[in-house]
């Protein structure tokens, strides 16, 4: 397919500290790169994300950062001249951002929401903080972190033309299989969310409580100060996606845990699944709906309700067993949960809206589909 000139405007590309953006934009980005693209990504240089940068030059795009919406007035040309603009979500100003762009965009424009069932639940409050009712029918296409019917609610509730799923992926080569001695019984590995925290106290913290023996980690930032670990869960504030295939490698199993509007919406995997399976890293997740169309329950993943279930596999399951099972995962995941893939399907995905606009407004793009 033609070359296509990309401006990203996402949250943040320099800096995986407490986001699951960095990661995702750095998979996709450098797999959408080796198809032959041009990008630019744009980020608001904020301060925690300036203290905590661990990408500065990638090699697969240009990085540059603007101040506020004023100076995001230097890209006036870069974003006009763009085949296609993405905005994605909790973008600083996000809708006045969304507005910028398209203005001046005279190629298509999309926003990616890495947060869709979050972003929904906001919209429905009334809270528009990076997104508006009013934004959605003049994106070309809304990239969706979740699939399944929240897709068609999408186009039918907000006038979107075309809601599309653009799951998280994993970079193969960025999580690859590591032989090392193992620390733990079971890992977590995700920022502080007062959502999420139920389901970590009842699949990690009370399963830590009932099996003392066992060793268990908790990694991430902003946690409050008053929660209650035992003494056999490890805590760490950072680590940094480097030293994420380590650290799935030194856990016998590790955990997936989902926001609960996400649970709510279905089909809102997160990119820590991907990440842990590619590394053959066994997964034992909660429940929700579409969770089979990823991985098999009970062949390649292990899903869980209660403390004991989790207690009972971690004491119990043999070593060729659960080695099985992380295989199996990551010849899935190797199989069909790429950052390639993903590349591929945003490529046709921006393509088939470049058709459509022609076809809308004929001579309104310049690039041949």
């Amino acid at each position: 397919m033609t070359k296509l000139r990309i401006v990203v405007l996402g949250l943040s590309l320099s800096s995986s500290w407490g986001n699951g953006h960095a990661t995702t934009f750095r998979a996709l980005l450098r797999a959408f790169a080796a198809r032959g693209h041009d990008i630019l990504f744009l980020e608001r240089d904020v301060p925690w994300y300036a203290a905590q940068r661990d990408l500065k030059n990638p090699d697969y795009c240009r990085l540059e950062f603007y101040s506020d919406l004023e100076d995001l007035g230097r890209y006036r040309d870069a974003i006009g001249n763009a085949d296609a603009v993405i905005v994605g979500s909790y973008v600083p100003e996000g809708v006045d951002v969304g507005r910028h762009v398209q203005r001046l965009a005279n190629g298509i424009v999309a926003f990616y929401d890495i947060d869709t069932p979050v972003t929904l639940a906001k919209l429905d409050r009334g809270d528009y903080e990076y997104l508006s009712p009013g934004l959605i029918p003049d994106y070309d296409v809304y990239f969706s972190f979740t699939g399944g019917p929240t897709l068609k609610a999408v186009m039918e509730r907000y006038g979107s033309p075309a809601a599309r799923a653009l799951y998280c992926s994993v970079d193969p080569e960025a999580y690859p299989v590591l032989d090392c001695e193992k620390r733990w019984d079971l890992s977590y590995i995700g920022t502080y969310s007062p959502d999420r925290q139920p389901t970590l106290e009842r699949l990690l913290i009370e399963p830590a409580r009932r099996a003392p023996h066992l060793r268990f980690a908790v990694a991430g930032p902003q946690y409050p100060e008053g929660i209650d670990w035992p003494e056999n869960v490890e805590r760490i504030d950072h680590v940094p996606p480097d030293d994420h295939p380590a650290f799935y490698a030194r856990s016998r199993y590790t955990l997936n845990v989902t926001r609960a509007d996400m649970i709510r919406a279905g089909y809102s995997p997160s990119v820590r699944l991907f990440e842990a399976a590619a590394c053959g890293t066994p997964i034992v997740s909660d429940i929700w709906d579409g969770i089979e169309t990823l991985l098999e329950p009970g062949y390649e993943i292990l899903l869980a309700s209660k403390p004991e279930e989790v207690v009972d596999v971690l004491a119990t399951w043999p070593e060729d067993q659960r080695r099985a099972m992380g295989g199996r995962a990551r010849r899935r995941i190797l199989a069909e949960h790429t950052a390639a893939h993903r590349a591929a399907s945003m490529e046709q995905d921006l393509h088939e809206a470049i058709r459509r606009r022609r076809q809308e407004q004929p001579f309104a793009l310049a690039v041949e589909s």
